[in-house]
């Protein structure tokens, strides 16, 4: 009897913490996205340009058909300049790599997109490294740090704010995020499974991404569709690329 109370407790506390922990992590990617996007809110009369200014503006990579920005890319990059013109720093590192196939990659994609909108080319680092949001990561840092630069403005959709600021953090890189404000990834118009893929993204970066186990995006959506929860998600973790978005 006595042991079976211990097995009770064990068991009811592990399904406590695989209830709480997808909870937290919904919410947290939740609350980082709705922040971004107050944080970086231009037409407000509370909006400091001082404050938020950094050294440089990333743009997280995305899909590019033959050159052409995909619509995914194109919000990043409408919201990247918007962040240039404004004056919030003086530079912009686009990055990420293209497709077995592609005749070009996404960063050169988005250098090219930016150069047509008027910005100097002189002003843009195209990054064609990285496959997904790790490896992307690992690209830039090591690109700021070469450049003695210490600060970023993270730009990407508002729900992957948060696991791309996470992994920059963990790269010593200091960082905010100017989310995209149009497109079908933007506040308004994300689906609560985007979230539920960006939190189970986040969550299995924290418990086994830092600890080199990652989790294919294959392997993630399929479990997303089939409406398998977060936590069964990371339980059954592949050994593999990252290859989030």
């Amino acid at each position: 009897m006595f042991l079976f109370k211990i097995v009770f407790k064990i068991l009811s506390f592990l399904l406590l913490l695989a209830l709480v922990f997808p909870l937290y992590a919904v919410g947290k990617t939740w609350w980082s996205a709705e922040n971004s996007v107050k944080a970086f809110d231009f037409a407000s009369n509370t909006f400091n340009i001082e404050k938020n200014k950094s050294d440089v503006i990333i743009v997280l990579g995305a899909a590019q058909l033959d050159g052409r920005p995909g619509p995914v890319l194109r919000s990043r990059l409408q919201a990247a300049l918007k962040t240039y013109q404004s004056g919030l720093a003086p530079a912009i590192i686009t990055v990420g790599d293209g497709a077995p196939g592609d005749r070009t990659t996404e960063a050169a994609t988005g250098k090219r997109w930016l150069i047509s909108k008027g910005v100097p080319s002189s002003r843009i680092l195209a990054i064609s490294q990285g496959v997904d949001t790790y490896s992307s990561t690992l690209a830039y840092a090591a690109a700021m740090k070469a450049r003695k630069m210490k600060t970023a403005i993270i730009v990407t959709d508002p729900y992957h704010c948060l696991r791309a600021s996470t992994m920059a953090s963990d790269q010593k890189i200091s960082t905010t995020c100017s989310p995209t404000f149009s497109g079908f990834t933007n506040l308004d118009n994300s689906t609560f499974r985007y979230l539920v893929r960006e939190a189970g993204a986040y969550l299995a970066y924290i418990t086994l991404g830092r600890r080199g186990i990652f989790i294919s995006e294959d392997t993630f959506n399929s479990l997303t569709l089939q409406g398998i929860t977060l936590s069964k998600a990371v339980s059954l973790a592949t050994v593999k690329e990252v290859e989030f978005r």
